[in-house]
């Protein structure tokens, strides 16, 4: 039987899962199992899970549905525990370094004790100083073993259920366990204390608990504020029942209404239903209030006198008076000129428009990347939509004749705004567009991150000071309500890259769709249209962009690269978008194709890439052929620009590292063998889960048309998928 059992439930945190395993797996003390409750087999966390499990045998996961949320997740994992004493942590938390060591002392001089508190800290997100609100509470209570009399503020219900240890013999002895609803942690302190007959502090903090960006569930607005009532309920109930004495039974008193009264005093937690629920907690508060109760002093004394008399009006004129203010301060929009801004906000008055869906790409770019095969699904699937493309004012000509646009800043762009019901988009909206009640934003993203992507860039200078305000980014962030991803890596790293409130979507990237859906006829005229000589292969060059870097740049002598690797090839040169300038760069073999605007073309048009560290590599993964990575200043590039996994460990093929690598390779053949061939196995069976060639339908059906999850087209098994074909087959001549 292990020391402890440590049980880690997963749901919404597979962004940062591994952490809180790496953090327990990593400890000094060694004696004990580690159950993450993951929702499902096939869930984000139970990916991260799986691969923990292969590795390391004290590894146990269990499932538990999302529907039996955090209650249903921590007693299945009570259930499934063998140790003598069960620890709990969230996903996204994790034990500090010898917090196991700490706890196995400190339990080897107490002996059996039912329950032992210890510290935490709470580490703001962002920046601050994290703070141990425990500590307080255990400075005051007795050094050694004790009962709950002698520490009547011990009461559960101010400290979370991951800031003990509990002796699982007593847990099961008293059928104790998590109630059902939000809150349980109250109800389950609460249950425990009243049970618990021998306690023990260990004054040092054990866990560190990450403050979320977005928040607590707990803190967020909705009818689940109402559960706290139940828990308390719940607790008072039991405690009578168990016959505590006054004094801990008005510690605990106090202490579950000082938490009622929050809630109701808070201006957002009720947005309706406050008065239902000021009255329930009256009449809560008048059943159980114990005899010589002495209310607190100051505004808090006055909260409870009025909620014991039932007096809402009054409770109600307490809470202050400046709030309608600030809301209105805060959602001003700011768009350019003062009769463009009236006019916005005018707009804003209206109803939303619900068959009006706007779309942007790249800031303005065109016609181009997920929100155009979006919308030419939509076409499809939805043809009562009216579908406007937002387009800079340089770009208008290049829209196709057959779609509606508005040019960026015109009337028309913050007309439809203001009114789309739905805004599609691959990057972000300006700062002054104003998310609005029941409208729906989706961020399709435009690429699989290597690099560190937004609040993660904020610990490399030089790209956090090309980023600008993170606060403004994460605003933008916050307006959105779906996150599309086209794998599991996407949707872990976008939950740390930005942290918001929003769904992520595992549907794929629409964009991808053609690499299962092209011919052989449309590879075929691809390449007419760019220029590739026919019976020539044509490698694509597509570097990317260098933070540190003044312009486009490449250490890679194109021409003597075509002169070593023989006359049947013939280069595509794609620099990264933000260096469209045209066809400047075209000469002999090298053809310059960073001004065509669809870059799945460009793909389609290529029998092998080569790239250094762009995003390009996990879309063309797509195609099934080769991938050479040219990785001339790898060291550099991950020191100074961050990146989320080591690409020389897992790359999709040859990687070369110097010119005369490179050309190597394609001389012996060897970018295409065996080798190469298993590499991109690999890298496809990671990064290429969700493109199946479906990914706009499931899109267009989830989010514009409103159907349920269950109803969406499944992803097809990546060995039942078939690519569209290359130009020629890559064999040495």
């Amino acid at each position: 039987m292990p020391r402890f059992s440590i049980i880690v439930p997963s749901h919404g945190v597979a962004g940062r899962l591994s952490q809180a395993l790496d953090s327990v797996l990593a400890q000094s003390f060694g004696d004990f199992e580690l159950i993450p409750v993951c929702d499902a087999p096939d869930s984000p966390a139970a990916d991260v899970v799986a691969g923990y499990a292969e590795r390391d045998c004290r590894v146990a996961p269990v499932h538990s549905p999302p529907t039996a949320g955090l209650a249903g997740a921590r007693n299945a994992g009570v259930r499934a525990a063998l140790g003598a004493w069960l620890l709990f942590l969230d996903g996204d938390d994790v034990l500090v370094p010898g917090a196991l060591a700490a706890l196995d002392a400190r339990l080897s001089e107490t002996g059996d004790v039912d329950v032992l508190h210890f510290e935490h800290e709470r580490t703001p997100w962002w920046v601050g100083e994290p703070t141990n609100p425990a500590a307080p509470l255990l400075e005051r209570a007795p050094d050694g073993i004790f009962s709950p009399g002698r520490a009547p503020e011990l009461t559960g219900v101010q400290l979370p259920a991951w800031s003990a240890a509990y002796r699982r013999a007593f847990l099961t002895e008293r059928h104790l366990a998590f109630p059902d609803g939000h809150f349980t942690d109250v109800g389950f302190g609460g249950l425990v204390m009243a049970r618990a007959e021998r306690m023990a502090v260990l004054r040092q903090v054990v866990v560190r608990h990450l403050l979320r960006r977005q928040g607590s569930r707990l803190g967020l607005p909705g009818e689940h504020h109402v559960e706290l009532l139940d828990q308390a309920e719940l607790v008072l109930t039991r405690a009578a029942e168990e016959g505590l004495s006054g004094e801990r039974f008005a510690a605990l008193f106090e202490q579950l209404f000082a938490a009622v009264l929050k809630t109701a005093a808070h201006p957002h937690r009720l947005p309706r239903g406050r008065r239902a629920f000021f009255r329930r907690a009256s009449r809560l508060y008048r059943r159980h209030c114990p005899a010589g109760f002495r209310v607190p002093g100051g505004s808090l004394g006055v909260q409870h006198r009025l909620l014991a008399k039932g007096a809402y009006a009054a409770f109600r004129a307490l809470r202050g008076a400046n709030r309608a203010a600030a809301r209105v301060a805060a959602g001003v929009p700011r768009p350019q000129g003062l009769r463009t801004r009236l006019r916005y906000r005018r707009q804003l008055r209206r109803p939303l428009d619900q068959n009006l869906a706007v779309y942007c790409a790249y800031w303005g770019r065109g016609y181009l990347c997920n929100p155009a095969a979006i919308h030419a699904k939509a076409r499809e699937l939805a043809p009562h939509l009216r579908s406007v493309f937002l387009v800079e004012a340089d770009q208008a000509h290049t829209m196709p004749k057959d779609v509606e646009y508005a040019v960026i800043g015109s009337r028309k762009y913050w007309d439809v705004l203001a009114r789309a019901k739905y805004l599609i988009n691959n990057a972000n909206f300006a700062d002054a567009v104003v998310k609005r009640k029941g409208s729906v934003h989706l961020s399709t993203q435009h690429g699989t991150p290597l690099k560190k992507m937004g609040a993660d860039q904020a610990t490399y200078p030089v790209v956090a000071a090309a980023t600008g305000s993170f606060a403004k980014l994460l605003a933008r962030v916050d307006r959105w309500d779906y996150n599309l991803t086209s794998n599991r890596h996407s949707t872990e790293m976008w939950e740390s890259a930005f942290p918001s409130a929003y769904e992520p979507l595992e549907y794929g990237y629409p964009r991808n769709d053609v690499y299962c859906t092209a011919t052989a006829e449309d590879v075929a005229r691809i390449r007419r249209e760019l220029g590739v000589p026919e019976g020539k292969k044509a490698l694509l060059y597509a570097p990317t962009h260098r933070d540190y870097a003044t312009g486009f740049e490449t250490s890679l002598d194109l021409e003597a690269l075509c002169e070593e690797i023989g006359d049947e090839y013939v280069v595509l040169l794609r620099a990264h978008y933000f260096y469209d300038q045209g066809a400047g760069r075209s000469t002999g073999r090298i053809i310059d194709v960073t001004a065509h605007r669809s870059s799945e073309d460009v793909c389609l048009a290529a029998d092998a890439l080569i790239t250094d560290y762009s995003s390009i590599m996990f879309d063309y993964a797509n195609l099934d052929r080769p991938i050479v990575v040219y990785a001339d200043d790898w060291d550099v590039y991950r020191e100074l620009r961050g990146v989320y996994f080591d690409l020389m460990e897992a790359p999709p093929g040859r990687v070369a590292q110097t010119p005369g690598e490179l050309a190597a390779v394609f001389r012996d053949g060897s970018y295409a063998d065996e080798e190469a061939g298993a590499l991109r196995a690999a890298f496809r069976e990671r990064f290429c889960q969700f493109d199946d060639g479906r990914a706009a339908e499931r899109v267009v059906r989830r989010v514009l048309l409103g159907e349920p999850p269950e109803a969406i087209p499944p992803v097809i098994p990546l060995a039942e998928r078939i690519p569209a074909p290359a130009a020629t087959t890559l064999v040495r001549n």
